[in-house]
């Protein structure tokens, strides 16, 4: 902006009202834009910072992150690591992915997190070969807490820290149960479990039966009962969905326990056909080749040479 005095000085004998400060030239000068990210309001660059700085004395080991995000219909899990150029995902899941596996509705709810964060664990070993090595928690899953236990021989667990963005760390949140599901399936993520559901303040321990509903989506058909018998049109509508795919609250629980051991059987990606794609312009001529190109140029000679001659 242009400069301006700071106060614009009133005129003789009027009394002094309310005079606004315009910022000046100096304020301009010196103003420096946030990051891009920032100004989009999508990262919070204290938590990046300290997620992706690596000790200097550690040179170019990789320092893995767990990211989780979830959206308003899907949950997304991916294993990212950052360079100088830019950050690298190493693998990813996707809560759109689970329909294979038998899950078809729900796919943001906090068992779906669970699931998600599974796929990708699974996925991230299978893809370093610890897959066996490192098979995770396969006892019954009972809420309970779960560390992956380093093996006397060969690798030692694939570790990576939770990002979990923006969301808010409430107890409960849904962003747990990707972290949930992601140490269950044997990576080695730190975390404590001061903020599962079922977690409680006073006596500072997890309720686990609270945490095993969570993950196997009791919550949900609790809710789905109530509803069914407090407003039976408020619940054919709202659970549309559910009612069409033919899940219930009775079977739900066996719904997520039939999707963990599928994900856990063949956590691979399903194969795309490729598509072709034939970029065709209208009016564009195709590039001529090397040769073609030779060859016109000898045409375009012999033609003069052929018009001089006739002159």
């Amino acid at each position: 902006g242009h400069s301006r005095s700071c106060l614009s000085t009133p005129p003789r004998g009027a009394k002094m009202g309310f005079v606004k400060l315009i910022k000046t030239k100096a304020y301009y000068m010196r103003y420096q834009v946030k990051f891009r990210r920032r100004r989009e309001g999508k990262t919070d660059y204290a938590q990046r910072r300290a997620l992706v700085f690596q000790d200097k004395n550690k040179y170019n080991a990789k320092k893995y992150r767990f990211v989780a995000r979830i959206s308003n219909k899907y949950v997304t899990c991916q294993v990212v690591y950052s360079t100088m150029t830019g950050d690298v995902v190493m693998e990813s899941a996707h809560s759109s992915e689970l329909p294979r596996y038998g899950v078809k509705v729900g796919l943001a709810n906090y068992a779906a997190c669970y699931c998600t964060g599974l796929l990708l664990a699974r996925r991230v070993l299978t893809k370093l070969k610890l897959a066996d090595a490192y098979q995770g928690n396969t006892d019954e899953i009972d809420g309970s807490y779960y560390e992956v236990e380093e093996n006397e021989e060969g690798a030692r667990p694939f570790r990576c820290y939770l990002d979990i963005g923006l969301a808010r760390t409430s107890r409960g949140a849904r962003i747990w149960g990707c972290l949930k599901g992601g140490v269950d399936g044997g990576l080695a993520i730190p975390y404590s479990e001061n903020n599962f559901p079922g977690y409680d303040a006073e006596s500072k321990e997890v309720d686990v039966e609270t945490h095993k509903k969570y993950i196997f989506g009791g919550h949900v058909s609790e809710y789905m009962e109530t509803l069914e018998e407090a407003d039976q049109s408020a619940f054919t509508k709202q659970f549309a969905g559910f009612i069409k795919a033919g899940v219930t609250a009775d079977n739900m629980e066996d719904m997520y326990v039939a999707a963990h051991k599928a994900i856990r059987a063949n956590p691979a990606r399903q194969a795309k056909d490729k598509k072709e794609h034939k970029t065709v312009v209208k009016g564009r001529r195709q590039p001529l080749s090397r040769q073609q190109r030779a060859d016109r140029v000898k045409q375009k000679m012999a033609a003069f040479e052929r018009k001089l001659a006739d002159e």
